[in-house]
């Protein structure tokens, strides 16, 4: 046992100890290339960048500021103009004062967003189990479809999600929050 431990202590010494002295060197010849090309006087310079300032009056803009948008830019402009749907506390039916925005939302989804899908995603306050919140949220969320249908939206780009109490806009503890949280909001989707 002695052996093994003496000889493994003296490899260890011969192999940290075999190349501690050496210094490295480094390749001259490189770096004088280097300042002969540089100090080159043949070599060309590269002209500057130019740069061009377009004025306002000149700028090809339509009236929406839609002017060369991508599909992605034109998704989230129109997804600006869909107005959310809000629910009273622990209902799914659409409200009467709602009925404006489920009408604006449908002309919008057959109109300016007919070359996207749609996502709904159902939304619910704090008051209830997390279970409880995520059926009560799909439900809000199958109610609005059956009404963009009813509208004359095509159901297959309709597509729902539940998210329940987990994506709250308002977190006081306010009725008036609570109900800002009790909605369904419009995605679109490529």
């Amino acid at each position: 046992m002695k052996s093994i431990v003496i000889s493994s202590a003296i490899a260890a010494l011969l192999v940290l100890s075999g190349c501690g002295d050496k210094d490295p060197k480094i390749d001259d010849s490189a770096s004088g290339m280097k300042q002969e090309v540089l100090q080159d006087p043949s070599a060309q310079e590269v002209a500057p960048i130019q740069t061009e300032t377009v004025s306002s009056s000149e700028a090809a803009i339509m009236n929406d500021g839609s002017a060369n948008e991508t599909g992605t830019q034109a998704m989230m402009r129109i997804e600006k103009e869909l107005l959310s749907i809000y629910f009273d506390f622990d209902k799914f039916n659409i409200r009467s004062d709602m009925q404006g925005n489920l009408s604006t939302d449908s002309n919008i989804a057959n109109t300016k967003a007919k070359d996207f899908s749609i996502k709904l995603e159902g939304n619910c306050d704090e008051w209830g189990s997390d279970e409880y919140n995520f059926a009560l949220g799909l439900k809000r969320a199958n109610t609005v479809k059956k009404a963009l249908v009813a509208e004359g939206v095509n159901t297959n780009r309709i597509s729902m999600v539940s998210f329940g109490e987990s994506n709250p806009v308002c977190n006081d503890k306010t009725k008036d929050c609570w109900a800002k949280n009790r909605r369904v909001d419009f995605k679109l989707l490529p």
